[in-house]
């Protein structure tokens, strides 16, 4: 990626995205190659499709003194101010509008430090770059801010009108639901736990198979540019950090399914330690990793503080939604002064839940990169 800037590495690698169809999930090798993770990729895929294909200013975007927030926007950049302004016009419900605002400023934060690097002269392979690129095409995507009518939106919102409009895109998956729901063997407590992770590993195959496309069609682009027979060790380098990136979330996948398919069989163990999902995936990727007992115990506490401040950013996202339909039934009302009322606490409360999920995403940002380095170790 030398001498390219970000702004314009968005719009070339966002210009297409092949579509992927349903299939059987894909099993976990040692060592898979970049063709190998494609075929598996393309497998998981649930149906449809997304295109990457937005325009941003390259002013405002490019390597040099980092931009200074303009009075009235939400960030520094100017292509994340065009997808927060579009997402406002999308009328976004507003927990999403809280995951969107998190997620775009980890994007921002990523891509300003890497503007310091770049200024440096560092990042010379452009596999800063290329993830960041990846990255926001994941953002796009998950979304549906990608210019893709028909775009599966994935719903990290927890607080759900239900189950029954939604879709799980994958046969498997809906046969191991329809299986759970008539079972008996579950409370409705549980279903509804049930149902978070279920949806929870349909967001993580998503999120693989863009990510996968989106490095499928870089390599492809730089083929011709550096032989893989040059010996470079740059190269080399950068395409590891690619692969490891692929296959922790591969495996993460795998060993996803594979609990849901036990659980929905046998139900809940009574001594479950945690409960929300992506702790229970950090958890179970950590008892695979090269951790001495002790590291494993730290860590075990550590997940359960980053479960309690799950729990509590759920809390807040609760309140979030009840303040909104409260607003929206006290603007009816013509009463001005109970109207500024609500509208103080839920400002309040959506302050509050942007920096919690900004610090729930940090934490978790943190934790998959310890167990990566582990899962990592033990392939040397």
């Amino acid at each position: 990626m030398r001498g390219r800037f970000l702004g314009q590495s968005v719009e070339l690698e966002g210009r297409k995205m092949a579509a992927a169809h349903s299939g059987r999930g894909p099993a976990l090798g040692a060592k898979l190659p970049l063709r190998l993770l494609l075929v598996l990729g393309l497998l998981w895929a649930p149906s449809g499709s997304w295109a990457h294909g937005s325009k941003y200013s390259r002013e405002k975007n490019e390597p040099g003194t980092p931009p200074k927030r303009e009075p009235g926007t939400e960030f520094r950049m100017e292509k994340l101010n065009q997808l927060w302004e579009k997402a406002k016009r999308l009328h976004f419900s507003p927990i999403k509008m809280s995951e969107l605002n998190v997620d775009l400023k980890m994007q921002e934060k990523d891509e300003l430090n890497w503007k310091k690097m770049k200024a440096e002269g560092l990042d010379d392979d452009g596999e800063k770059e290329a993830k960041l690129i990846r990255n926001f095409n994941v953002i796009l995507a998950k979304y549906g801010l990608d210019g893709k009518k028909d775009a599966q939106l994935i719903n990290t919102n927890y607080i759900s009108d239900g189950t029954e409009n939604d879709v799980l895109d994958d046969p498997r998956l809906e046969k191991l639901w329809n299986k759970a729901k008539t079972s008996g063997k579950f409370s409705s407590e549980e279903l509804d736990k049930l149902w978070r992770e279920f949806k929870h590993h349909k967001e993580k195959v998503h999120e693989y198979n863009v990510l996968l496309e989106t490095v499928s069609r870089t390599e492809e682009s730089h083929k011709n540019v550096i032989s893989p027979l040059d010996g470079n060790p740059i190269k080399e380098e950068v395409l590891h950090s690619r692969h490891t990136e692929l296959k922790d979330k591969l495996r993460s996948i795998n060993q996803g399914f594979d609990r849901l398919r036990k659980v929905s069989h046998q139900g809940y163990d009574a001594d479950s330690e945690f409960e929300e999902p992506r702790v229970i995936d950090l958890w179970d990727m950590a008892k695979t990793a090269n951790f001495t007992q002790k590291e494993l115990d730290s860590f075990r506490e550590e997940l359960k503080h980053f479960e309690a401040k799950i729990e509590k950013h759920h809390h807040y996202q609760k309140q979030l939604e009840i303040s909104h339909q409260k607003l929206k039934h006290v603007e009816g009302t013509g009463d001005k002064e109970h109207l500024s009322r609500n509208k103080e606490k839920y400002a309040m409360l959506e302050e509050k839940t942007k920096e919690l999920g900004y610090k729930v995403k940090k934490h978790l940002q943190d934790l998959s990169t310890r167990i990566s380095r582990g899962l990592q170790h033990n392939e040397l």
